[in-house]
């Protein structure tokens, strides 16, 4: 037909003719959304839902502000493990080298660890001696993880907590662990709300000390301190009486618990080293010092007889 440009076989398309250019569709399309952000920023993701959940866990629960000892312990030995689990020492997992002779203290490690719900995992003998420096561990060893020791604030938020005054023992430079180990298993059984010890040239809680304590660690908190002196000071700002134990005191330990008022309000008891007592500073900042009555003059306690002592006179009084 004249009137028809339409090639015969061709298909008619319908809607608007052709557009002239992309108006910029193709280049905005190239562009892309930039890069895809984290997980926890996508309000659709698990990841954002958790961390969500965890600020407003924070916001409720007050922090403990807590340091790490600088490195976790090894325990070596079969007598060893086996005292340590069973004196309920906090274990991260327990070792035993392939082809160890399975023999009975063996089978009470792995019997315990079980019970405990620690990791028994087996390893190479070289790769045991590696992890343990050579020590002689007879085929099986366990490693302690590092121990969280609490802020010293803390110890006067325990007394707080509890309705009670404050009962806190701080060791001045007390270097053997097994003393320490000892003054933390009184101090729990006598009421104490903490231990406070320096950071640097004294014991701190390794598998000595936490043995020594019978596993009282685990239920008493344990405080570090950079500077001695200067926490001690705080802690008489916050209304506590400091009284250090020395064999020349002004005041007999009978004389404090007798005194009204003395032993029954919050108080601090710093125990000295074993060789040399209280530092000289530390004795200057006390607000008085104690001795115990002894038979003999001569005679002398460690110090964690000596806080055992004290301790059970102070919890006497506050009875």
């Amino acid at each position: 037909m004249a009137g028809n440009s339409q090639r015969k076989g061709s298909v008619r398309k319908g809607g608007k003719g052709a557009t002239v250019g992309s108006g910029g569709q193709v280049r905005r399309g190239l562009e892309g959304k930039g890069p895809t952000p984290p997980a926890k920023d996508r309000p659709y993701h698990k990841a954002h839902k958790s961390a969500k959940r965890a600020e407003r866990v924070e916001t409720v629960r007050p922090k403990r502000r807590t340091t790490k000892s600088t490195d976790a312990e090894w325990v070596a030995g079969r007598n060893s493990v086996v005292e340590v689990l069973t004196a309920g020492i906090p274990v991260t997992a327990v070792y035993v080298a392939e082809g160890a002779e399975r023999d009975g203290r063996l089978r009470d490690a792995f019997k315990m660890a079980a019970e405990h719900g620690y990791p028994l995992l087996e390893v190479t003998r070289a790769e045991l001696d590696r992890m343990t420096a050579g020590a002689v561990h007879q085929g099986l060893a366990a490693r302690l993880p590092s121990y969280e020791y609490a802020h010293a604030d803390d110890l006067l938020q325990r007394a707080a907590d509890a309705g009670e005054k404050a009962l806190i023992v701080a060791l001045d430079s007390v270097t053997d662990p097994r003393n320490l180990g000892a003054v933390v298993r009184s101090a729990s059984g006598f009421g104490a709300h903490g231990v406070l010890i320096p950071e640097r040239r004294a014991a701190g809680m390794t598998a000595a000390a936490w043995k020594s304590s019978a596993g009282a660690a685990a239920r008493i908190p344990i405080a570090q301190t950079v500077n001695l002196v200067r926490q001690l000071k705080a802690l008489q700002e916050a209304g506590c009486m400091v009284v250090g134990l020395a064999a020349d005191g002004e005041i007999s330990l009978p004389e404090l618990v007798a005194a009204d008022g003395l032993a029954t309000g919050p108080l601090v008891v710093v125990v000295g080293s074993e060789g040399k007592g209280l530092g000289r500073l530390v004795s200057e900042t006390c607000d008085a010092l104690v001795s115990i009555p002894m038979a003999n003059q001569l005679e002398s306690l460690n110090a964690g007889v000596a806080a055992s002592v004290t301790l059970y006179a102070i919890a006497q009084a506050r009875s």
